[in-house]
């Protein structure tokens, strides 16, 4: 985990829920038991300022950030996602987009990694498919200069055949099998007796599962494999998360009061 991913994890998981805003301090305080010093999440944050995540606030605490419009409607999109809050119905439709010729390789890359986060999965060099439209889409194309087709439609062939094609859904089954395996025996080592140790173990669960967030789109039930994989992982992300979800709070009150009972972990 990087200091930068931390703190997205921390303003999406908890500080959206609340004002969206944090002192340094806190964050400092938050993030010190994840294994994180002051300067590299100053740095971090610093970074977030310049690319659009966070904007400098006066808090009543003292000097502190707030997330940006941009970064809001991001992780509520990925919020969505990660916890399935999002509407569970299909209407049947694509949605397409066709991008120019491929460009340089590394803005290249960036886009699909962008396309990928926002559920899209490539059918080939330029065309890329989702479930559903995303509301940060004409914010990335515009962001990298692209000017795209895009349309929403039915397929007229085999949805699952289309759903398979994008994504290597036998692939995602088996990390999805691979992430309960590892992660199991970590959190029944872990209670709520240590907040600190709690909000650690939580962080490091959310960082390890916002990894299919490049990987899964959330595709219909109808479109994937019987038996998948993936709805044993989130039963098992979902009860960890709640288990914990007590000693967490702790924790995250404490440290941004300016208090918070801490001990670093490795």
């Amino acid at each position: 985990m990087r200091a930068r991913s931390a703190l997205f994890d921390v303003f999406g998981g908890h500080l959206r829920q609340r004002d969206g805003s944090a002192t340094i301090a806190a964050l400092v305080r938050l993030l010190e038991p994840v294994g994180f010093g002051a300067p590299a999440i100053r740095t971090a944050v610093s970074r977030m300022v310049r690319q659009g995540w966070l904007t400098p606030v006066r808090l009543p605490d003292g000097p502190g950030y707030a997330l940006t419009g941009r970064a809001e409607r991001r992780l509520d999109e990925a919020g969505a996602r990660i916890y399935r809050t999002g509407p569970s119905t299909w209407d049947g439709r694509w949605h397409v987009v066709v991008l120019p010729d491929p460009r340089a390789r590394v803005a290249r890359e960036r886009l699909s990694s962008s396309l990928r986060l926002l559920g899209y999965g490539p059918l080939g060099a330029s065309t890329w498919v989702s479930p559903r439209p995303s509301a940060e889409l004409d914010e990335v194309l515009a962001a990298e200069g692209v000017s795209a087709q895009v349309f929403h439609g039915p397929h007229a062939g085999s949805d699952a055949d289309l759903a398979a094609r994008a994504w290597d859904l036998t692939g995602l089954g088996a990390r999805y099998r691979g992430f309960v395996a590892e992660w199991s025996p970590v959190m029944s080592a872990v209670d709520g007796a240590d907040p600190a140790a709690a909000f650690a173990a939580n962080q490091r669960l959310l960082s390890a599962w916002r990894k299919f967030l490049f990987q899964d789109p959330g595709l219909p039930r109808e479109l994937l494999p019987v038996d998948w994989p993936g709805a044993v992982a989130a039963d098992f992300f979902d009860t960890q998360t709640a288990r914990l979800a007590a000693a967490v709070t702790e924790f995250l009150d404490g440290c941004l009061a300016g208090g918070g009972k801490q001990r670093t972990t490795a």
